[in-house]
């Protein structure tokens, strides 16, 4: 999208799942830009008309994208994803955000072999890229999810994990990334008070899940924040 009449009237749009996820870091690349939140999971609630939009944030969650029969408003926000790709909306899954893109593209999310929580590397396929290529050539983040996808149909991939070998990719203007870019220390802080998110980390973790999340953080936080900023600059100039 360029500069277009009106343009500077349009909101950024953020789609939220649940209260803990929502787009932390990734607003400081548009101060001065008005921002619509909208809880993509409200019975009934409607998401903007395209053109009213310069672009969207696309959060994470708990829930499948598969959990259409319990919360309708998946669905709904796929076909939503499915129009904007069409029109080069500009996009930034994150998480759960990045699997509703991919399925909206025609891909299969599905059940990983085992979830895949921690601080763990990632390997970057593509410097060049600009929202996920100052990650190159690697780079410890946070990731938190236990559904995978297959690249879509036309996309680029991005980047990859030792379990995961999609865990980002471009497709038009839209950007997908199954791992949490924005994460910091604060993050974690958030995310460990909810008991359903601590509870899932033990399974994985162990006992110690908090302990290691923590250190984590504390560890790769500077460099992570350091790095993702640029690329989460590099998306909001594309939605100017």
């Amino acid at each position: 999208m360029g500069h277009t009449p009106g343009m500077a009237d349009r909101q950024l749009l953020v789609i939220r799942h649940v209260p803990w996820e929502g787009p932390h870091r990734i607003l400081d690349a548009f101060a001065g830009i008005p921002v619509v939140e909208v809880d993509g999971l409200a019975p009934g609630a409607a998401l903007p008309a395209l053109n009213d939009v310069r672009g969207a944030v696309i959060m994470g969650g708990p829930m499948s994208v598969n959990d259409g029969a319990e919360h309708p408003g998946l669905d709904a926000e796929v076909d939503w994803i499915r129009q904007a790709l069409a029109v080069g909306l500009p996009m930034l899954g994150i998480c759960l955000g990045s699997q509703l893109i991919a399925r909206a593209a025609g891909a299969p999310v599905a059940p990983g072999p085992r979830k895949e929580i921690g601080w763990l590397p990632v390997e970057i396929a593509d410097p060049r890229d600009p929202v996920v290529g100052p990650l190159a050539p690697m780079t410890v983040a946070l990731h938190w999810h236990g559904e995978t996808f297959p690249l879509p149909d036309g996309a680029t991939a991005l980047g990859r994990s030792a379990l995961t070998p999609v865990q980002a990719y471009r497709l038009g203007s839209a950007w997908g990334v199954l791992f949490h870019p924005e994460a910091d220390e604060a993050l974690v802080d958030t995310w460990l008070t909810v008991p359903a998110m601590r509870a899932e980390a033990e399974e994985v973790l162990g006992p110690d899940a908090e302990a290691a999340l923590r250190l984590g953080a504390m560890r790769h936080t500077e460099a992570l924040i350091a790095r993702s900023t640029q690329g989460f600059a590099a998306f909001a100039a594309r939605t100017a």
